[in-house]
């Protein structure tokens, strides 16, 4: 895949997401980060990875730590904030010139 090509995401930052498909499925979390040059973005709580890191100044101790991974944005589904659920999202110009991003399911407007 050409990795300079950037991705069009449909959630940022910020962003309360459910997962839809793959092993954390069904789980909500916050998204910590996105990443469009790879498609991807970092959710709380979500993919979580052992990582084996050696001592350092931040670890004196050093072990294994838990930490979240990336996974692609396909595989998330913003939460709508009427109701709770999956949604789609659409976009829609408000009267003052602001393209805003509205929930599908309820027509909520997301972005505040």
């Amino acid at each position: 895949m050409n990795s300079s090509k950037q991705h069009k995401l449909h959630v940022k930052k910020d962003d309360t997401v459910i997962v839809i498909s793959g092993k954390d499925k069904g789980k909500k979390g916050r998204v910590l980060q996105a990443y469009p040059k790879e498609g991807r973005v970092l959710v709380e709580g979500v993919n979580l990875v052992k990582k084996h890191s050696r001592p350092s100044q931040a670890n004196p101790q050093g072990g294994i730590i838990t930490q979240e991974a990336p996974i692609h944005s396909s595989n998330v589904m913003l939460v709508d904030p009427k109701t709770g659920n999956a949604t789609r999202i659409g976009y829609k110009m408000l009267d003052n010139g602001t393209k805003v991003r509205i929930a599908k399911k309820s027509g909520e407007v997301i972005d505040k």
